[in-house]
């Protein structure tokens, strides 16, 4: 008997058995994160263990002018795997996971967690400036999509537990389960709703559970307590979100220029994460600092025990060298970078702010810890996510208001800048525009009126509880439009305004439909494309929406059912891809 037998035997379904499929994906994501940890363990020691001795005893151990071979190595192993078999563990994953739900209904194909644990692995092994966390996002997505596809689930629900996967990774990775769930509702599946949020939690909670039972439950950096000592501070953590706001974008378009000048180069693409390699390892003969995920010199920013010239070097030689890395081709994740170069920008931020202000200023640590939450959000353009991975990965909560307040400003300057996230870009070069798990450009050729409903269930704005609760149990609409005379729209109605008053059977008589309607409604016109209509849709959260004939006139026509417009999208995704 197969997995679904045994559930159905136990008389387990839907929801319940969705929240312990996310279980199961939850664990295989931790064992999978343990064993890529092991696994760039291996190929570190392999790398900078037994052959960095084995050059320092042939050439002494003076000048490394050998050390770029190394990376170069590993680049030469990566090849063959991004490049023939498995093309999805090119770069930095994330992308790949984001296209995958919204326009391939969740579907990954299983070779791609192994193809990119091992690419990854050997990469940050031997020195590539990346981070395994993009990685194991993609690695535990796979899984999930995986685990779904082999139950036979339906789409949607696979489309749910590539979100697990990517929540379980997080987890695993930075012992961070509530960022690990905020990353996966903000970033992959843009879908905040209960029947998605609760299995995404059970599998993030449960990939944490049995990562902290085998490492233990320590935070990824131990750091002093900072906090704000004075409200002089605010001011200088503004204007160090503005400036994380620029670096990030900085770094998104550098990525994004180091991608296409690879394309261009006319080596074949086997050899591109070799040459990658190569000029990374030729940075860090100067800048070691440069190589793999940096946290060890994190830490050291954190601890202000950088000198300033070294701490403004580094960001922009991080950033070179993670364009080299990734857009060469090699397979690692963007999250460590980020959180390096915002450690970096902060740290000298910080330097310079108690040069300048003494008295009012904490120490340059603390600027460094909120760089990296404010430069995360600038490329990530996912500011909750920010926020709760540094509370997380810190265990510190004394610093919230600079966090906050740079995270803002940070995510609102990046967003000002450049609309695409460091995620997206890759995804827009391609013609591919993703928001809230949708590919938006399938939506923004139709207009309004190939959807409209024209016969629709409507109350006047006279009518009292009793009229309105006799409508809501006739009608097949979740919300009900209220009218005047004249068929002009004055508000909309859901159940839970009525249920605010139904228990209070004095005011059945007095309390009418225009009292407790919502008055400021977004209406649509038939020639609004559809994807100004989703928008509104996830603005709004409501489960219809009016049209009417003109915004002058507000005369209602019609409405668009949120459900339909989702079918509709479906319909026309799987049309487009089919061409």
């Amino acid at each position: 008997m197969d997995f679904v037998g045994i559930l159905r035997k136990l008389k387990i379904s839907g929801p319940h058995a969705l929240v312990i499929i996310a279980a199961a994906v939850g664990l295989a994501t931790a064992g999978g994160a343990l064993g890529f940890r092991a696994l760039i363990g291996y190929f570190n020691h392999l790398f900078f263990g037994l052959t960095d001795q084995k050059l320092m005893q042939a050439f002494g151990a003076g000048f490394k002018f050998w050390l770029p071979l190394i990376p170069m190595v590993g680049g030469l192993l990566v090849g063959p795997i991004v490049f023939h078999f498995a093309k999805e563990a090119k770069g930095h994953g994330v992308p790949e996971v984001m296209n995958a739900v919204a326009r391939l209904g969740g579907i990954i194909r299983p070779r791609v967690a192994g193809a990119k644990a091992v690419a990854s692995a050997i990469c940050i092994g031997s020195g590539g400036s990346a981070g395994r966390e993009g990685p194991i996002v993609q690695i535990g997505s796979a899984l999930g999509s995986t685990i779904g596809q082999y139950l036979r689930l339906s789409e949607e629900r696979i489309k749910v537990l590539v979100g697990c996967g990517a929540a379980a990774g997080i987890s695993s990775v930075f012992n961070a389960p509530i960022a690990g769930v905020m990353f996966s509702v903000e970033v992959i599946l843009g879908d905040f709703t209960i029947a998605t949020f609760s299995p995404v939690l059970v599998s993030s909670v449960v990939a944490s559970v049995l990562t902290r039972s085998i490492l233990g439950n320590h935070p990824a950096f131990e750091i002093p307590s900072y906090g704000l000592i004075s409200p002089w501070e605010i001011p200088l953590y503004m204007m160090l979100g503005v400036i994380l706001g620029m670096i990030a974008v900085l770094f998104t378009r550098s990525l994004d220029i180091f991608e296409n000048v690879f394309e261009r180069l006319k080596i074949p693409d086997i050899f591109k994460p070799a040459l990658g390699g190569l000029l990374v390892g030729s940075v860090a003969i100067f800048f070691p600092q440069v190589l793999a995920d940096g946290y060890d010199t994190i830490r050291l920013s954190l601890n202000g025990q950088i000198v300033v010239w070294i701490l403004v070097i580094l960001i922009f030689l991080k950033i070179l060298a993670t364009a080299l890395t990734l857009g060469s081709g090699n397979s690692g994740g963007i999250f460590a970078p980020s959180l390096f170069i915002g450690s970096m920008t902060g740290g000298a931020f910080g330097i310079a702010a108690n040069y300048l202000f003494p008295h009012v200023t904490t120490s340059s640590g603390a600027y460094a810890l909120v760089g990296m939450a404010g430069l995360v959000a600038g490329t990530t353009h996912a500011p909750m996510t920010a926020l709760l991975i540094i509370f997380e990965m810190t265990s510190d909560y004394h610093i919230i208001l600079p966090l906050m307040v740079t995270v803002a400003i940070a995510s609102l300057v990046a967003r000002l800048l450049f609309s695409n996230s460091i995620y997206t870009v890759k995804l827009a070069k391609r013609g591919i525009d993703i928001r809230a798990g949708r590919d938006i450009n399938v939506l923004r050729t139709h207009r309004a009126d190939e959807i409209v409903t024209t016969e629709f269930d409507s109350i006047p704005l006279s009518a009292t509880i009793p009229v309105i609760l006799g409508k809501m149990e006739q009608s097949l609409e979740s919300d009900l439009v209220v009218l005047d005379g004249d068929g002009r729209l004055l508000g909309l109605i859901t159940f839970q305004d009525v249920r605010r008053v139904i228990s209070r059977r004095e005011l059945d008589m007095l309390v009418v439909a225009y009292d407790i309607a919502h008055r400021e409604v977004e209406a649509v016109t038939m020639d609004t494309n559809l994807e100004e209509v989703m928008n509104t849709f996830n603005v709004r959260g409501t489960g219809v929406l009016p049209v009417v004939n003109d915004k002058v006139s507000n005369k209602v026509v019609g409405i668009i059912r949120k459900d339909k417009l989702v079918e509709f999208y479906n319909q026309k995704l799987i049309e487009h891809l089919r061409r």
